[in-house]
């Protein structure tokens, strides 16, 4: 499979496909805020939002989308944004289109803390604390055995990843064997949950998310010139190690973030740009916002569904979404 995109279309339609994401992702946040037990009209869902941002007193319904079900969304929005931007940030860095935001070992260091939290009974509100500790710890692990004097090359850190995500999904592994009446909520996790949003997990993850996203935003320029080859990017001024390194301490920021608070959702930093890349091109500069905007809508469409059917979890969702896409795109790039 190669990472090659489409054509990029005519600048002057980018524009409106630029709007179609962005009515896209609104649509996704009143379907989201409106769906459920109570069902909330999208009339109403506007008029609550405007009630609440403009600072007038919350009745009714206000209450149900204020209190409940916006920060679930809204937190959805921050993890499908911050996926999809680290996606395409690590697609482009290691120049390879398999590449997503779990591949440095993210993932399988934040379910190693969550677990042991977890299994040892410990309070919930200490499960975002220990998950990221495991997230930022495994990049970092991987990081000092991928290193190769001053330089981190792609093939090490790859490899590298590959064995401590397998390590550390080892040991979690064999702590929920230790204690297998919390095995259900331990899956739960594994397999992404939007339900313990408020709005303080809210706030807590939006540092992380705003920070590490951020950074890759103004990194864009800088990766595409590396996808010229390191040489010739080299040649025209950029520090390729040092870019390779904020690449992945960005990314790994903004992906910790996310895991810690909502556990490990699926595809989308996978699904995401590929998406993105076939509809606009391939250009960083378009390629990552876009791919915040999808990931955003995404994540919340797909937490719709799975709390209003027998899916339950948003990671099962994306699971299935992501599964027969990629046989699609297999076969559509088949020689």
């Amino acid at each position: 499979m190669s990472s090659a995109a489409a054509p990029r279309p005519p600048r002057s339609a980018l524009p409106l496909q630029v709007a179609g994401l962005a009515l896209l992702l609104l649509l996704a946040v009143v379907l989201g805020t409106g769906l459920g037990r109570v069902m909330v009209p999208p009339g109403e869902v506007l008029v609550a939002l405007w009630r609440g941002l403009s600072g007038q007193e919350l009745a009714g319904n206000d209450v149900i989308v204020w209190q409940i079900r916006l920060p679930r969304v809204v937190m959805g929005v921050l993890v499908g944004a911050s996926l999809g931007v680290c996606g395409g940030a690590f697609q482009g860095v290691f120049r390879n289109p398999l590449a997503d935001p779990y591949l440095l070992g993210v993932a399988s260091g934040g379910a190693l803390g969550a677990t042991a939290v977890i299994v040892g009974g410990g309070p919930r509100p200490l499960i975002p604390a220990a998950a990221l500790l495991g997230a930022l710890g495994a990049v970092m692990a991987t990081l000092a055995l991928a290193r190769e004097g001053r330089r981190l090359p792609p093939t090490r850190l790859v490899l590298a990843g590959v064995m401590v995500g397998s390590v550390l999904s080892a040991l979690s592994t064999a702590l929920l064997l230790r204690g297998e009446d919390r095995a259900r909520e331990v899956l739960a996790y594994t397999l992404g949950d939007l339900g313990f949003s408020g709005w303080r997990e809210v706030g807590a993850v939006l540092p992380y998310v705003g920070l590490g996203a951020g950074a890759l935003l103004l990194l864009a320029r800088a990766l595409d010139t590396l996808q010229l080859g390191e040489l010739t990017a080299r040649s025209l001024g950029v520090p390729v190690e040092r870019l390779r390194l904020l690449v992945i301490g960005a990314a790994s920021v903004a992906t910790a973030g996310a895991v810690a608070y909502v556990g490990i959702i699926g595809f989308v930093g996978l699904l995401v740009p590929h998406v993105v890349r076939l509809a606009f091109g391939a250009g960083h500069r378009t390629l990552l916002p876009l791919s915040a905007l999808l990931g955003a809508a995404l994540v919340v469409l797909a937490d719709l569904l799975a709390r209003t059917t027998p899916l339950s979890q948003v990671g099962i969702v994306t699971t299935l979404l992501g599964g027969p896409f990629f046989l699609w795109l297999l076969r559509r790039t088949r020689d």
